[in-house]
C-alpha cells in the first residue's frame, strides 16, 4: 500500500518526530545546543545566535534522511526550519 504525503505534512510528521527527541537546549553564550541529555559531549545541533547559521551532527541528517526517505540536503533544511521554530 502506498500513501501520498505533502511536503507540507511530512514537514509536520518530522517537525514530531524532532518534537519527541526531547532535546535538551542549553543556552550558552551566542550559541544554542541541542543535546540528547544533560552533560552530553557532543551536540546533535548547534545554533548561532550571532549569525543564524545552525550547525546539525551528520548522524542526525542521517537518521532523518532513511527514516523518511529524504535527500540529506532536503533533511538538513527541514531540520533548520524545526530548529527556528522552536
Amino acid at each position: 500500500m502506498k500513501f501520498i504525503i505533502t511536503e507540507s505534512k511530512l514537514e509536520n510528521i518530522i517537525f514530531k518526530y524532532l518534537d519527541n527527541q526531547d532535546f535538551v537546549k542549553i543556552d550558552k553564550g551566542e550559541n544554542i545546543y541541542f543535546v540528547n541529555s544533560e552533560g552530553d559531549w557532543v551536540a546533535e545541533i548547534r545554533f548561532n545566535k550571532s549569525d543564524g547559521r545552525c550547525y546539525i551532527n551528520y548522524n542526525l541528517v542521517e537518521e532523518i534522511s532513511s527514516f523518511f526517505s529524504m535527500e540529506k540536503s532536503d533533511s538538513a533544511q527541514v531540520i533548520s526550519r524545526w530548529v527556528e521554530s522552536t
